[in-house]
């Protein structure tokens, strides 16, 4: 049976890029134009795994698909790291000044902003998708229209990048996980990585007293992020990662947790795969 992974946009897209270097160059993708039918596609059975974009290193933790994995009982089996590369393009033979409007997907936006604003003639308009973008902008001729995507999207629908590298952070990286319906079945001795949620009393010092459990066991509290339940006024989610060295230790916060937490629960236990930031 073929494998097909859920990306979110289409291919030339950045979340095509991670599938091709998580999986392999031929793999098989359904196309999806939001997050929403991204899980959709995985739920359905349409596709075996989902890419899904999580975080951003100038833009920030995408909290609304932290909510989609939780609330639909989805499970990161797996990250991959990718180094963002932001191009402006637009049909052959125009320059920036006959640029009327950009589009493009907001985070991407978002991390081109410094850029951007040395053109306050360029209306910003947000989009579901870089790659796609470049591809309407192709299939109808669009004039005064440019994107924002990556170099293998321009090559790929035959436009041309009128300033190449512009997000404003050099070292700019997403961080994307790997989704399943089904929990991973990596060996414990090579988890190093959780992502977990949890829900505290409205007691002083709860948050606290859980951050302390998870020093004391050698946690490494790579993110935190609150997010607010609808249903139940001021009361907060906690989203977090943690790394460690040793399972056992992630075993004894992970039981501890259990016991302090109104709610506790995991949303993955995977292998860390952070790169090294250098100035490369």
């Amino acid at each position: 049976m073929e494998t097909k992974i859920a990306i979110q946009g289409i291919v030339g897209s950045f979340h095509h890029q991670v599938a091709q270097e998580y999986y392999d160059q031929d793999v098989v993708v359904d196309e999806c134009l939001s997050f929403d039918e991204l899980v959709d596609s995985l739920l359905s059975g349409k596709s075996s795994q989902a890419v899904m974009a999580i975080e951003n290193s100038i833009a920030g933790p995408i909290i609304p698909n932290y909510a989609l994995i939780d609330k639909n009982d989805l499970h990161i089996i797996g990250e991959h790291y990718l180094r963002i590369h932001q191009n402006l393009m637009a049909l052959k033979g125009q320059s920036i000044a006959d640029i009327k409007e950009v589009y493009s997907h907001p985070m991407a936006l978002l991390q081109c902003m410094d850029f951007l604003k040395q053109y306050p003639h360029i209306k910003l308009v947000e989009d579901k998708d870089t790659a796609e973008t470049a591809r309407r902008i192709q299939e109808n001729q669009l004039k005064g229209v440019a994107a924002i995507a990556s170099k293998v999207a321009a090559e790929m629908y035959g436009l041309e990048i009128l300033a190449p590298e512009i997000q404003t952070i050099k070292n700019n990286m997403t961080r994307f996980v790997i989704i399943n319906k089904e929990n991973s079945f990596v060996p414990e001795n090579e988890i190093n990585r959780a992502s977990l949620k949890f829900e505290l009393d409205h007691k002083r010092g709860s948050l606290a007293a859980v951050l302390n459990v998870m020093s004391d066991c050698k946690m490494n509290l790579t993110k935190i992020q609150s997010l607010p339940k609808i249903e139940t006024p001021w009361k907060y989610s906690f989203f977090v990662d943690v790394t460690f060295e040793k399972y056992e230790d992630y075993a004894k916060a992970k039981s501890l947790l259990e016991i302090m937490a109104e709610y506790f629960k995991v949303l993955g236990e995977y292998r860390n795969t952070k790169p090294l930031i250098n100035e490369d």
